[in-house]
């Protein structure tokens, strides 16, 4: 840790005006190049479904009243908001790496994509806390559930997890470009994420880990602590995938690994894309209200 931040101190002083950084070359996953075409259209279809998949649910709960009317199916409707988006922010730029186009994305970019990858994913795992602490109430505190779980409150908790990753994500990419950055500028990543920017700073970036590691990675592992998560095995499976490829990525700061880019794929692209399947697939509450709009689209 002394070496590099003497190494980064003495880049420091070399800064000037013309080398300050502009923009960045994210260079993407590493892939077989015989496998473009079809890693291409792989993930072109993913994003399509997972699209559709959230933009279903969340018609659905909007639309049939019997669903809007109870906080687990509100906060799954709202879970689908930063899903698709979430996914808009990431996997429209993986699937520029499969083509000839430019990697570049200013600098201004790249400040705009981190913020709202951090805003959108801090806040869906602020939003599954509460959604497993409502099927906790629901399951272990049936008899007092409307008292402590109801339609005003849950508003009150879905208003707090999005200031709450507003917050989680102002303090982390203010820390992130303050500080200076003056070359190289090639981002050893699919996207302009914390680690992989702050390999590139011309300064010590001792503070940026710490903060981070005890930021994310609390967050993170305190919500395995929680009893709620027990109640649920969708729960279960949807913060397995999201949560250990974030311990692993970032409780590593320091890590250059090829695999961190495959990890981090898994809650990127892969969570938003199955969350509708395992939500609406365990819920029969949701597929027989899919079943009614169905059936009145039919009708008409």
């Amino acid at each position: 840790m002394t070496s590099r931040k003497n190494r980064n101190m003495g880049k420091t002083k070399n800064i000037s005006l013309d080398t300050v950084v502009t923009d960045f070359i994210l260079l993407g996953l590493s892939y077989p190049p015989n496998l473009r075409s079809l890693l291409f259209l792989v993930f072109f279809i993913i994003y399509i479904l997972t699209q559709l998949g959230n933009l279903l649910i969340l018609l659905t709960v909007w639309a049939d009243a019997r669903l809007h009317a109870r906080p687990m199916h509100i906060l799954l409707g709202v879970l689908s908001f930063p899903d698709m988006w979430l996914s808009s922010v990431i996997v429209p730029r993986i699937i520029l790496n499969f083509t000839p186009a430019s990697k570049a994305i200013p600098f201004g970019g790249c400040v705009a994509q981190l913020y709202f990858f951090h805003f959108l994913g801090s806040t869906q795992c602020f939003l599954y806390t509460l959604m497993a602490y409502d099927r906790y109430l629901a399951i272990c505190q049936p008899l007092r559930y409307s008292v402590l779980m109801n339609g005003r409150l849950c508003t009150v908790l879905v208003a707090e997890a999005w200031v709450a990753g507003s917050i989680h994500v102002s303090i982390q990419a203010t820390l992130t470009f303050c500080l200076p950055y003056c070359g190289p500028n090639q981002v050893n990543y699919f996207i302009c994420d914390i680690p992989a920017v702050l390999r590139l700073a011309c300064a010590d970036t001792t503070v940026n880990e710490l903060v981070t590691f005890v930021d994310i990675g609390v967050v993170a592992t305190s919500c395995f602590m929680r009893r709620a998560f027990s109640t649920c095995g969708s729960h279960l499976t949807v913060v397995t995938v999201y949560y250990v490829p974030c311990i692993f990525i970032y409780l590593r700061p320091g890590s250059k690994s090829p695999l961190d880019g495959a990890v981090a794929v898994f809650y990127t692209v892969v969570t938003p894309f199955l969350n509708p399947l395992i939500y609406t697939l365990r819920n029969q509450e949701v597929k027989s209200a899919l079943k009614r709009m169905t059936a009145g689209r039919v009708a008409e």
